[in-house]
């Protein structure tokens, strides 16, 4: 028996193969499109089906929003666990993204009282999408050897900030509706075909930063591997992720890349719906162990491998 059940919410991205092998639960955000509520994720619905949909949406200008988990749908999702006699282990989006991880740590503080014999971790991955998700299928790999749930806690603490990202974005009017830039640094922007650069820093908690612009889309996508090369540790034996909003060839090309400099474990995925509207079609994320965002170069350990199936075409 596993020694605890781990949840995730569905920004962490992760493909339905994975959810299903590592038996992750995942909790899924609400969005609407036009007024229309969905969830991000639904068990039995192909994700890839629901994301290339979605982004169709998008590129076709309907009316997106988002919201964040409530509280009474973690307890939902946590209760089955908690009355089997079981802990429970959660990982959350940043907190400077989402009001997600509070409302998980307000859930957690009322069921901890109905449930004293019980541990509920939640845990701020500091990242998103696959940056959350790869960090959670560490969490996976760690019980599945038998640790506890405080061992995990401990490594979950310590290496979070290992997991590095870039992000580039296609379209910056999405930005734009988001509020993450202005009007008119969107229209420069676009008008000059100018790329920005993004990245989770070593801030607590979190944040997702622009820390370079470049013209064009070549330029963007070769300063991603760019970064990749100067901050990844041991690549070859860790899990990289590529997610993209419906963008597969610029993905496969990057898969490509990354090959060459001896990545042999590589997880593609459609950007999650969540964090997907705010970035728009178009985005590319790279997420992968390596220096710790905070300044310090001690490397992720690269010892604990990531149980996946066979791969699968998306």
């Amino acid at each position: 028996m596993m020694p605890f059940d781990l949840f995730v919410d569905s920004a962490a991205n992760l493909p339905d193969d994975l959810v299903a092998q590592n038996g992750i639960r995942v909790i899924p955000y609400t969005y609407l499109v036009n007024g229309s509520e969905r969830f991000a994720y639904s068990d039995g619905v192909p994700f890839s089906e629901s994301a290339a949909a979605f982004y169709a949406e998008m590129r076709a200008g309907a009316d997106i929003k988002t919201s964040l988990i409530p509280t009474e749908r973690f307890k939902e999702a946590w209760l089955p666990s908690l009355e089997a006699g079981r802990d429970v282990f959660t990982v959350t989006i940043t907190a400077s993204l989402s009001g997600t991880n509070a409302q998980a740590l307000a859930a957690a503080k009322e069921l901890s009282s109905c449930y004293p014999d019980r541990k509920i971790v939640v845990a701020d991955s500091c990242n998103a999408s696959l940056g959350e998700g790869l960090l959670a299928l560490r969490v996976c790999a760690l019980r599945d050897m038998g640790e506890s749930i405080e061992t995990c806690a401990r490594w979950f603490e310590e290496n979070r900030y290992k997991l590095n990202s870039q992000v580039t974005v296609n379209d910056l009017k999405f930005l734009h509706r988001s509020g993450r830039v202005s009007g008119i640094v969107a229209f420069a922007g676009n008008l000059l075909g100018l790329k920005p650069m993004l990245r989770a820093d070593g801030s607590s908690p979190a944040r997702l930063v622009v820390y370079a612009k470049q013209k064009g889309r070549k330029k963007s996508l070769s300063e991603i591997l760019r970064a990749f090369d100067e901050n990844v540790v041991d690549p070859a034996s860790q899990t990289v992720a590529i997610a993209h909003a419906d963008c597969r060839e610029d993905a496969d090309a990057i898969t490509d890349a990354l090959r060459e400099r001896g990545v042999r474990d590589i997880i593609i995925e459609y950007y999650d719906l969540c964090t997907g509207s705010h970035v728009g079609p178009g985005t590319l994320a790279l997420f992968y162990f390596g220096k710790d965002r905070r300044g310090t170069k001690s490397p992720a350990p690269s010892s604990v491998a990531v149980k996946k199936p066979a791969p699968a075409k998306l």
